[in-house]
Formats: structure tokens, C-alpha cells, sequence
């Protein structure tokens, strides 16, 4: 019997020694060295516990094969999910737990675990004593929970968890209960699609605007409704530790619920009549509503219509009750936000949102409280006295973070400071919190209660610095206690003790793989606590720079270089050269200079990264800088493409100057918007010999509400649109350019259309091109048949058009 890397697959494409047609072609593997590269172990990850006195260590799983990818999937409403288990397709899952102390002494192998664990959803219980997990089987998926003590995991359900909406189960604040959602015991068998038609399909709008951007997996006939009704109905359940569940809420299309932090209330959102064929579940018709933990009803607060329509532009919203949440602070305070300005960003307005309050037991009419002059964008709460307010307006990138009182929400806020979220050196980084006695995190202080922890990348023209500051919320200003210094590239993952000030931290450096660290703020002491192995050992003999080089218009750019192993660059002769990037869209120049990255990072390559191609004799300039900056007119998009030019120009002139490329052999390579980009630049310019282009859009009259960073319609912009557009331009490319898209491509504007429609233009034209569908695949490719394939086709394209010509 033939191994999948012998089973057949279809490959539309231009034969490699016919004019055009077809190939029936088997997986093929690259070289025993990129394979190594693709197969090595995966490093594993950590969940502190929120006491901060242990640490649980995950393994995570090597890429799945293509049969894990081929199972029976139903798209549905914007989701795609397994119909056997009742939970979402294509997850990932852990596949073993140890738990350690927070100095990582005393490790334990978490003993219980069913013989292959399929982990996802873990959650520590708010005291620490346990943590929560679901288990996926081949029929369905499990409430698990760990006892911290002993190290030993028990099953609390049978495999009825319904995980297919996502929010499958939440801790109580009591420690000792948990809340989740089951499958409808009594469904059936799904419904089944009849054989014949009883009438045409049927959608109309009457004098409406409905202006919305492209989404996939949509719903499309009444049996489509049936079968999502079907697999997202489920019912509430409360569980203790022991396993002794009671059914506390009938059926509904649950989206989400949430427990209120002293334990007795539940908010429970569901979904409602009329559907959409438009939009995915998450804009259908809802129902907020509040039980008890018992699940008597207490208080519906708003009932949402479908929202197909909300007005144009960055910064729209639906009207209505929207964010219904829990006061963290508070044992059962909701609060809510509702636009004040229509939803519409085109209309003048002091004030866009305005949050509301409701407290136990729910029966008064609701507190009006704020308003923002920007977007809401989420609530920090810390005391009674003092929450920040964080707001948003994405038309001008600007960010807002205010104070409050919780006490007398109508009094206002008061500014802390604003910036560009383009600025990344101005970035005074995020506000710290810590579980309080509820389990909710809320604002952390230090020991005087008068200062804030403030974390942050610490973006700089050397490259990103970690760091942690204390920040007077009084007088604003911040004190610095640490910064990560080379020749590392340290980040904080968590600060444990705000009072002794220890963190935790993940350090690497060029030379060393990543591994996590207790770090003493004070005296800058260090233990290490996990002694991960280095998983490409291989990489060590690869050349690694951060490079600056800037482009014609004076903007800085940037780009990290590999090179292969003994390479010396104005010594041995010029390399063939591959470029990796993808656009960023920017206001302002001085945002789009703004170095990103660090020279000091160890190369961690994903299974699909483009750096592999060094160790096969490329150079390889990865992330390279490709900034699109609004001119005049504010609108980046305006001179994409010569924009894209430009940035191109400069690294690869930057690259001759160095001894690094050969001018002559230079290809360029992206996935999705970057797929989108290479296919721009080998149209547009006569800069590269050939380009392979990852699961990108090509035709943007096919996304005709807006793409990206692109708010104007295609019938106010078509001449940008048409300009953007491969498609339109395949008369005019002539460069050798490979298309992999993933044949179920779910991603919003990239279906797998796109790259078919692309390739019958450019073959129309006489191009040379060539299509690889693969099979299974979605935006990304996770099976390793897939990305072994891949990896080939790459190295094949560009062997043969740019490395051998």
C-alpha cells in the first residue's frame, strides 16, 4: 500500500516541458536537509499559574499528516468545524503536560493523561489548584481537570463538550465548580439535505446599503441553517471536581456565556432568528441575557438584529448594546458600550461611545456613564476608585488611555496620554495586571499602591529592547527598572512578585535557543527554569545581520539577512538572492522608518519559513521593509505599486553595494498580502528574475468593499483598485512566477479563485506560470506532505529560473 508521500495529487500548472496542461504528480520531498529543518521537534510552551508559583509546561505536537487535514469538515456561518467531535477543525492541540515550580525545581509529568492527549483550552482554576483542559477524541471532546497537588489528571465529562462556537467552559470564582457547554442530548441524527430543490434561492434588498467586505464558508439555503442549528446547539451544565454534573439550561444556539466574578449569575449570549447569507455568525441576530447560577432567567438586556448593515469606513459599528462584559472588580456589575454617533465614522462627533452600568440584581434602569471620544477599545479595572479607559480611532491610528472612577462613572475621564499607534518608539508599553480575589485580573501595583507596571517591546532604531517601567498614574512620570541589553534579546513574560519585583523572562541570543528565566529586578539575578534542548543546531553556521539601508524618498528601512555557511561577501562571487516581505500601510513616514525587529534574536524558522532556502546556497533577505505611505492625499494605496517599486529598489541595491546579490538573479517571494506584493513587482518592474506567490488575491475587483488597510469602495476608487490589481496588468508580466495557494482557502479575499483566475490570465498571455493547488490546505499549510511539497516547488522554481540560469 502506497505512504501518503506517494499518493497522488493534482497540480494545475504549466508543465515543465509542455506548453501548458496538466500533471498528475506525486508529494514530492526537497532535500534531506530541509527536511531535517521541517521535522524538527517543536519547542514547548508555558502557562503560569495565577499565584505565580508554578509553571505548567506543554509539549506541542510536529506537523500533522494530510489525513488529519482530508476529515469530514462542515463550513458553515464563517466557522469551520469537525462534525464528529462538535469542536472546530484544524485546531492545535497539546500533546503533553509537566508542572513545575516558578524556579523550575520539581518538575512533574502530569500522570492521567489519556495514551495519544489532544489538549486545548486550559485554564487554571482562580485559587491554582487545578487546571481545566478539554481533550479532543475521535468522537468528541472531554471537560478534563488536573489536580495540581498530585499531578494527576481525570476526565470530569464524556465526550459531549460543544466547542463548535468556541467558550466551552468557564471556573466559577468558588474554585470548585465549572460551567460548560454540552451537546443537545436528544438532536438525533443531523438533517439531510433533500434530493430535489422545493424552490429557488431567494435574496433581496430594498433600497438598503448591505456594503460588506468579502467573508467565506457562509450560510446559503435553509438546510444550511438546519445543520449549523443542528451542530451549534448546545446546553449549559454545572460540574464540581468530582465529576457530578446537572443540567442547569435548555437548549439554545449558544454563542458565548460568562460567570460574574462573585459566582452567583451568568451571562449568556445566544444566537437568534433571522440568519444571514451575508455575514458569518458573529453579525446574526443575539440575545443577551442573564440567568442565575442556577439557571433560573433573571433579565434579558438587549436583543441585537442581524447586523448586515453598518456604515463605510474604519471606525463604523453597529447601534446598539455591543462589548457586554463583567466589571472584574465588582461580584456582579455589567457594563456595556453603544455608539453615540450612529455607528458612522463620516459623522462629525465630540463623542463616539458611551458605556453604561447595571449592577446586581439587575432590575433598575442602567447607569449612564463615560463617553469617548474616540472608538472603546476595553477597560482595565483596578479599584474602586481608579480603571483605565483604552479608545481607538483607526481613520487617524491614534490611541487614547484614560482614568476613571468606578464609583461615579459619570464624572468623566481624564487623558493620560494619546499617541499613534504608528509610533512604535513612543510606545510606553502595556499596563500589568493580577488576578484579584475573584480570579479577575485587575490593575497591579507596587508596594507603595501608588505605582503601575508598565511592560513593552521598547522599539528603537537598534532594533526592539524589551522593557519594565514603574509609572506614576499621578504624575505620569515612568522609572525604569529593567531593559534588555545585548547581546540578548530578553522579554518579559510575566512579572510574579510586584513587591520582591521578580519576572519571568524568555532570553535568547544569535547563538542561543530561547529558554525562560526568573528574573530579580532589584539585583538583576537570574535562575534559569526551563532548559529547552536548540531544535536546528543545524542553523548555527548561517550568517545573520540586521541591515539598514534607506529608500530613495529618505525613508529608513530594514531587513534581517541570512547568508550560507562560509560565504564572504566582496570575497566569493555574488549570491542568488530571494527577498521575503509584506506590505504595512502608514499615515506617516516617521512611523514607516521605525525599525522592527532585533539583531540578537535566535532564528526560531516556522515550517514554512523562506530562511530555509539559505542553507541551499540562497541569500534570503527576510522581513524586509516594504512600508506603503500616504501621500498628499492620505491615502497609502494611491501609489502602491510604485511604492512597492521603491522599496524593492533599495534592497537590492543596498545588497550589490554589500557583495552580497547578483542583480541579475534576484527573486522575491510572499504569502497572502505578500503573495499579493510579489505579484505586483515582477508586473510592475524589471527588478526580479522570477517570484513564487503563497495563497495571495490578485484580482481586487473580486474584494470590491475594501482589502487591508483600504477603506474606499471599488466604485469610488476604481482606477486604485485597477492599478493594484495583477490581474489587470497580466499582458504586461513576463517573469517566471510560481502560484501555491491552499486548495480550501478560507481566508477573507484570497479564495482559491484568485490564484486559478490569475493563472488562466497569465497563461492566456503566454506567461510563464505555474499553479500548485494543494489539496486540504487553508490559508496557511500545516500538513507536512504539504509543506515538504512545498518546499520543493520552491526550491525547484527558483533553482531553475534564478539560481542555474
Amino acid at each position: 500500500m502506497k505512504t501518503l508521500l506517494q499518493g497522488f495529487i493534482v497540480i494545475g500548472l504549466l508543465a515543465i516541458n509542455t506548453a501548458y496542461g496538466q500533471d498528475l504528480l506525486t508529494y514530492q520531498l526537497p532535500p534531506e536537509e530541509i527536511i531535517e529543518l521541517v521535522d524538527a521537534p517543536a519547542t514547548p510552551s508555558i502557562n503560569i499559574s495565577p499565584q505565580n508559583d508554578r509553571i505548567l509546561i506543554l509539549d506541542n505536537p510536529g506537523l500533522p499528516v494530510i489525513e488529519d487535514l482530508a476529515a469530514e469538515e462542515l463550513r458553515l456561518a464563517g466557522i469551520r468545524f469537525d462534525p464528529r467531535t462538535n469542536g472546530r477543525s484544524r485546531s492545535w492541540y497539546n500533546t503533553g503536560m509537566t508542572l513545575t515550580d516558578i524556579d523550575g525545581q520539581r518538575p512533574r509529568e502530569v500522570s492521567g493523561l489519556p495514551a495519544e492527549p489532544r489538549i486545548s483550552n486550559i485554564s487554571w482554576s482562580p485559587d491554582g489548584r487545578h487546571v481545566a483542559f478539554l481533550h479532543t477524541t475521535d468522537t468528541g471532546i472531554g471537560l478534563w481537570v488536573l489536580d495540581v497537588a498530585t499531578a494527576e489528571a481525570s476526565p470530569l465529562s464524556h465526550p459531549v463538550v460543544n466547542d463548535v462556537l468556541g467558550n466551552a467552559f468557564n471556573w466559577v470564582s468558588d474554585s470548585k465548580t465549572i460551567i460548560y457547554t454540552a451537546v443537545n442530548e436528544h438532536r438525533g441524527d443531523p438533517p439531510t439535505r433533500p434530493f430535489v430543490a422545493g424552490g429557488p434561492l431567494i435574496q433581496e434588498s430594498i433600497g438598503r446599503r448591505a456594503a460588506v467586505r468579502t467573508f467565506q464558508d457562509l450560510l446559503q439555503d435553509p438546510y444550511d441553517e438546519a445543520i449549523f442549528d443542528y451542530y451549534a446547539t448546545s446546553q449549559l451544565y454545572k460540574t464540581d471536581l468530582e465529576g457530578n454534573a446537572e443540567k442547569i439550561w435548555d437548549p439554545a444556539v449558544i454563542w458565548s456565556f460568562q460567570v460574574s466574578p462573585d459566582g452567583n449569575y451568568i451571562r449568556v449570549t445566544t444566537l437568534e432568528k433571522p440568519y444571514s447569507y451575508i455575514v458569518p455568525f458573529s453579525r446574526f441576530s443575539h440575545r443577551y441575557k442573564i440567568i442565575d447560577i442556577d439557571g433560573l432567567p433573571v433579565r434579558t438586556i438587549a436583543n441585537i438584529p442581524v447586523t448586515e448593515e453598518i456604515p463605510q469606513g474604519f471606525g463604523a459599528t453597529r447601534e446598539g448594546v455591543r462589548s457586554l462584559s463583567w466589571r472584574n472588580d465588582a461580584p456582579a456589575t455589567l457594563y456595556w458600550v453603544k455608539a453615540l454617533d450612529g455607528g458612522d465614522p463620516a459623522i462629525e462627533a465630540d463623542y463616539r461611545d458611551q458605556v453604561f452600568f447595571l449592577e446586581a440584581p439587575f432590575q433598575q434602569e442602567p447607569e449612564a456613564g463615560f463617553r469617548t471620544n474616540y472608538r472603546f477599545s476595553g477597560i482595565t479595572w483596578g479599584t474602586d476608585n481608579l480603571a483605565l479607559i483604552n479608545e481607538f480611532w483607526r481613520p487617524t491610528r491614534m490611541a487614547r488611555l484614560s482614568k476613571f472612577d468606578p464609583e461615579n462613572p459619570a464624572a468623566g475621564t481624564t487623558l493620560l496620554h494619546e499617541r499613534s499607534v504608528e509610533d512604535r518608539y513612543g510606545d510606553p508599553g502595556n499596563i500589568q495586571t493580577i488576578p484579584n480575589e475573584y480570579g479577575r485580573r485587575v490593575l497591579m501595583f507596587d508596594d507603595t499602591g501608588r505605582n503601575l507596571f508598565l511592560v513593552g517591546q521598547g522599539a528603537s532604531p537598534e532594533g526592539n529592547r524589551p522593557f519594565i517601567d514603574l509609572y506614576d498614574i499621578d504624575s505620569g512620570e515612568t522609572t525604569r527598572l529593567w531593559r534588555s541589553a545585548s547581546p540578548y534579546y530578553e522579554q518579559p513574560i510575566r512579572i510574579t512578585d510586584p513587591e520582591l519585583r521578580l519576572a519571568i523572562t524568555r532570553r535568547e541570543a544569535r547563538e542561543q535557543h530561547p529558554n525562560f528565566y526568573l528574573r530579580d529586578l532589584g539585583d538583576g539575578t537570574l535562575t534559569q527554569v526551563t532548559d529547552f534542548p536548540d531544535p536546528f543546531p543545524q542553523l548555527r553556521s548561517l550568517h545573520k545581520d540586521m541591515i539598514h539601508y534607506t529608500r530613495e524618498d529618505g525613508i529608513p528601512l530594514s531587513g534581517e539577512l541570512f547568508l550560507p555557511p562560509g560565504f564572504e561577501p566582496g570575497t566569493d562571487d555574488p549570491l542568488p538572492t530571494i527577498l521575503w516581505a509584506y506590505p504595512r500601510e502608514f499615515l506617516t513616514t516617521d512611523g514607516a522608518g521605525q525599525v522592527t525587529g532585533s539583531p540578537y534574536t535566535y532564528t526560531r524558522l516556522g515550517a514554512t519559513s523562506i530562511v530555509i532556502l539559505a542553507t541551499q546556497g540562497y541569500a534570503v533577505l527576510n522581513n524586509a521593509s516594504f512600508p506603503v505611505v500616504a501621500g498628499d492625499s492620505g491615502e497609502p494605496n494611491d501609489t502602491f505599486v510604485e511604492q512597492l517599486v521603491a522599496n524593492g529598489e533599495a534592497a537590492i541595491s543596498t545588497l550589490v553595494e554589500m557583495g552580497v546579490t547578483d542583480p541579475e538573479r534576484v527573486g522575491v517571494s510572499g504569502h497572502s498580502y505578500g503573495a499579493f506584493m510579489t505579484a505586483n513587482l515582477v508586473t510592475h518592474s524589471d527588478i526580479f528574475t522570477a517570484g513564487v506567490a503563497r495563497s495571495g488575491a490578485y484580482n481586487r475587483t473580486l474584494t470590491p468593499f475594501g482589502f487591508q488597510l483600504e477603506e474606499r469602495t471599488y466604485w469610488q476608487a476604481p482606477e486604485v483598485y485597477n492599478a493594484m490589481s495583477p490581474f489587470m496588468h497580466a499582458h504586461n508580466m513576463d517573469v517566471p512566477l510560481l502560484l501555491i495557494p491552499g486548495a480550501d482557502d478560507n481566508n477573507a479575499g484570497t479564495f482559491p479563485m484568485q490564484s486559478e483566475r490569475y493563472y488562466d490570465a497569465l497563461r492566456g498571455h503566454g506567461a510563464t506560470v505555474r499553479l500548485v493547488m494543494l489539496p486540504h490546505e487553508s490559508h496557511g499549510y500545516r500538513a507536512r506532505e504539504s509543506v515538504l511539497h512545498m518546499h520543493w516547488e520552491w526550491l525547484e522554481w527558483f533553482n531553475r529560473y534564478l539560481k542555474d540560469i
